[in-house]
């Protein structure tokens, strides 16, 4: 039985330091794989920091601030849906992601909320 799980791609902010040809093949072969195997859900990469805003709600007012953010080191440059049997699996698959050698790609497992079950 497989399992879903959201992974969001961390890159430097500044941009990247490998090739854009080899990005590009990395990517076109990750992806590649991803479908062939079925892994590979909807994903999408995200614009830059720039174009970001935050919302929070405090004591009945929203406060919409626009990016960017200080407190980042990273940039969340993307995000995908995969399937896997496990964690280790997706995270064997995202090795061969290029946000892998250019950054750092956090897998999160998805969960049910409590009055789903």
């Amino acid at each position: 039985m497989t399992q879903k799980f959201l992974v969001l791609h961390l890159t430097d902010p500044t941009g990247s330091d490998l090739p854009r040809e080899e990005d590009k093949r990395m990517l076109e072969r990750w992806a590649e794989e991803g479908e062939k195997t079925g892994a590979l859900g909807p994903g999408a990469p995200v614009a830059g920091r720039d174009s970001a805003k935050s919302v929070v709600v405090r004591d009945g007012r929203t406060i919409v601030t626009d990016g960017p953010f200080p407190e980042f080191k990273e940039w969340f440059a993307g995000y995908d849906l995969l399937e896997a049997e496990t964690i280790d699996e997706a995270a064997a698959y995202m090795a061969t992601h290029p946000s892998a050698v250019l950054g750092r790609i956090l897998i999160l497992p998805t969960v049910r909320l409590p009055w789903e079950e």
